[in-house]
């Protein structure tokens, strides 16, 4: 069952894991100077490494706070025990089901992708879980949906939320993408369950997107006819388009797009270029005749 797409990646692409676990080490250089509007790879290269602790708790992860060491601070708060999804809109068998269910009805698998964050860094993750298609096509989908939407579970009891976002987190795909073989629900990393700050029990995976698109914690998914609201693209439409596939070709309004830097190759490490859609060549045919510019 599983797509066997054109991959070139091997374990010694991967991100350590040391560093995985510390990704935002990309400290006040590609993202957070970009972020606050100071953009521009020379000044990020002249920065001072970070220290040991900034390495290890910048993270993102808004619903527990914005600060970029609250994920791991609280992020352990979260109760992700007998955890459910509610499926429901155009599907033929809607419903609330246990996360246990859902699993033992997929094929479990590993996959080694590419991770492009808006913020310019990037790494190469192991992800565990299945195609977001088979669980669809489980569910069954209506001839008339077009899209799903996908929302992040949000318990103000647990939560440290701020930054004056509409909760819960939403994101959404057009039908196409949600069903192509690269998208994927994400259960676990390096061979482990998928740690809470990471958006345990089971996330979006869409490795030719940025990664904000690649929703967290995943607690509703919603098939419909209409293109759903997303929140980076409430919040700033000028800055945050509905699809957000990598493109180097079109800059952030604050920043360029055409160059990343690879988290784990130190401080330090040369940028390098940004491969349109990450490097997944397979989905270019999902945009055929659209203007990549106007619909980013």
């Amino acid at each position: 069952m599983a797509f066997r797409w054109k991959n070139d990646l091997t374990y010694k692409d991967v991100t350590p894991e040391a560093a995985f676990w510390n990704r935002r080490q990309v400290m006040a250089g590609a993202g957070g100077l970009a972020l606050s509007g100071v953009a521009g790879a020379a000044q990020a290269q002249d920065l001072e490494p970070n220290t040991w602790e900034e390495i290890t708790t910048y993270n993102n992860f808004y619903e527990f706070g914005l600060d970029k060491g609250d994920p791991a601070k609280y992020a352990h708060t979260l109760n992700t025990d007998d955890w459910h999804i509610t499926i429901d809109g155009l599907v033929d068998k809607p419903g609330d089901y246990a996360l246990d269910e859902i699993v033992s009805q997929m094929d479990i698998e590993e996959r080694i992708y590419r991770f492009r964050c808006v913020e310019t860094w990037s790494m190469v993750v192991p992800w565990n879980g299945f195609e977001l298609a088979d669980l669809l096509n489980f569910v069954g989908v209506k001839p008339e949906a077009k899209y799903v939407a996908f929302e992040t579970v949000f318990r103000r009891d647990e939560m440290r939320a701020g930054g004056g976002i509409d909760w819960p987190y939403r994101e959404g795909l057009r039908l196409d993408e949600a069903m192509h073989p690269l998208t994927m629900m994400a259960t676990g990393l390096y061979g482990k369950p998928m740690p809470k700050q990471n958006g345990a029990p089971i996330r979006l995976v869409v490795p030719w997107k940025y990664g904000f698109k690649s929703i967290k914690s995943i607690i509703k998914i919603t098939l419909t006819d209409k293109e759903p609201p997303t929140t980076w693209n409430m919040l700033q439409p000028r800055e945050y388009g509905f699809y957000a596939n990598v493109n180097p070709e079109v800059s952030h309004p604050r920043w360029s797009q055409a160059q990343e830097r690879r988290i784990g190759g130190g401080l330090f490490a040369r940028r390098t270029p940004t491969l349109k859609f990450n490097g997944y060549d397979e989905v270019a045919s999902l945009y055929e005749g659209m203007d990549l510019a106007a619909k980013f």
